[in-house]
């Protein structure tokens, strides 16, 4: 088995993985984080930036629209600039900016959507704004005009038009300077475009020095959950829940240390496939009819195929992944059964049936003691689950139920925290704490 402590993970791997998940939602949003990294560097490079500052701007542009947690918020970013643009901005600088790793692309993500505003914009609401922040800003305003139906050469010269437009006005004039010397290479426009942006990437920024040890991973994988919980109050918390009663599960199993750490992430990606499904799915309370389920069994499809370009995940991806596989072959997407289903993605099962028969709904209560029992006995007896680590659960009940019960109690802290933000009482909350 390997250990994520000895084999580092590469952290634009892992960031590269969750923005094609959230892209996967619609075909307008496919590609969009991936076009906006690749110009801001560009951009970055154009301006001879350090190549600190450069890679920079490619992860912050991997990440800028990581606050805008549901489907509808993201199509009105890329349609327009809302005027509620900055609350995505300062949500997902307030995901990021404990995560050390991340944690200097956070001011460059928070004022993303300030307009330069014939130089006022250099300052917003009595903060400092990066240059970068500038940069990513015409960035995706660059990517969103392009128009994925037609060919983009004969797109080129309208944007730039466009873009030089708002000159002064919106965007930095340096900024704006750099990008049209670039927009005269065709192969600019013709790389935003490319189905294989993401392999072009790695060759023209070099990531060896960013490597993760299993505790970072843990929390940047955090992120994952939240991004991906925090879209619909019916998802609030389940990964969080997940998570925990795995990584518990694990430990009672006589897993390693490192192993259980290994758990702990695995259940904060179990849901990662569930990016690509739409929210009237995801909150219908009432019976899904076909299509709306055979929706919801891509998911595990994709959060393995997400996961798979990650080689040091490989064990971390079939505990993920394989969660709704059943020891009698009838579970999906593989149709693999007790034989090829290893202890892990057994235990990653039962956690995910247990925390969501037993969380709170917005449209029910979670179930009692006996019901779970009861469930739980019958999906032994019918060889969908291992019966090894249902009784694990079943003799830690009361502890395991805690450990999950307090793990979704923190989660829904911060969920109920990025749904009533506002920017301007964070900016006057920050500004008080700074004095």
């Amino acid at each position: 088995m390997e250990n994520v402590n000895r084999r580092l993970v590469n952290m634009y791997d892992l960031i590269t993985c969750l923005t094609t998940a959230s892209d996967l939602v619609s075909p307008e949003l496919a590609g969009h984080h991936q076009q906006v990294a690749y110009l801001a560097f560009k951009i970055g490079e154009e301006l001879n930036l350090s190549k600190n500052q450069q890679k920079n701007l490619m992860l912050a542009g991997l990440l800028h629209d990581v606050g805008a947690l549901s489907f509808n918020e993201r199509l009105a970013l890329i349609e327009d600039e809302p005027p509620n643009a900055q609350d995505h901005a300062f949500k997902g600088a307030r995901l990021i900016e404990g995560v050390q790793p991340l944690s200097e692309l956070a001011s460059i993500i928070r004022y993303h959507h300030v307009p330069w505003n014939n130089g006022e914009g250099n300052v917003f609401m009595g903060q400092q704004v990066p240059l970068l922040s500038h940069i990513l800003h015409l960035a995706d305003r660059v990517t969103v005009s392009i128009d994925c139906n037609y060919e983009v050469l004969g797109q080129a010269k309208n944007i730039v038009s466009k873009i030089l437009g708002k000159k002064n006005a919106i965007f930095m004039p340096e900024v704006v300077d750099a990008y049209i010397n670039l927009s005269a290479k065709e192969s600019i426009w013709l790389d935003m475009v490319n189905k294989s942006l993401l392999s072009i990437m790695p060759n023209i920024m070099v990531f060896d020095t960013m490597d993760l040890d299993t505790d970072e991973v843990i929390n940047l994988t955090k992120i994952f959950a939240g991004i991906i919980d925090f879209r619909s109050p019916f998802t609030a918390n389940h990964t969080a829940g997940v998570a925990k009663t795995a990584e518990k599960l694990a430990e009672i199993a006589g897993f390693s240390e490192n192993e259980c750490k290994m758990m702990l992430v695995a259940g904060y990606l179990h849901d990662l496939g569930k990016l690509a499904v739409r929210n009237d799915v995801l909150e219908k309370p009432s019976k899904l009819d076909v299509e709306e389920f055979n929706i919801i069994r891509s998911h595990t499809y994709y959060t393995y195929r997400l996961l798979q370009p990650i080689k040091e995940f490989e064990t971390i991806n079939s505990w993920a992944s394989y969660h709704h596989e059943k020891l009698n072959g009838k579970g999906y997407p593989f149709h693999l059964d007790d034989k090829n289903l290893p202890l892990g993605s057994r235990i990653m099962a039962v956690a995910d049936i247990f925390t969501a028969i037993t969380e709170d709904r917005p449209y029910r209560k979670g179930m009692s003691d006996q019901q779970t029992f009861n469930i739980l006995n019958s999906m032994v007896k019918d060889r969908s689950i291992c019966p090894y680590v249902v009784s694990m659960l079943m003799d830690n009940f009361d502890l395991i139920y805690e450990i999950r019960k307090e793990a979704q109690h923190e989660a829904s802290i911060e969920y109920n925290y990025f749904i009533n933000y506002n920017y301007n009482e964070a900016i006057k909350s920050d500004n008080v704490l700074r004095r």
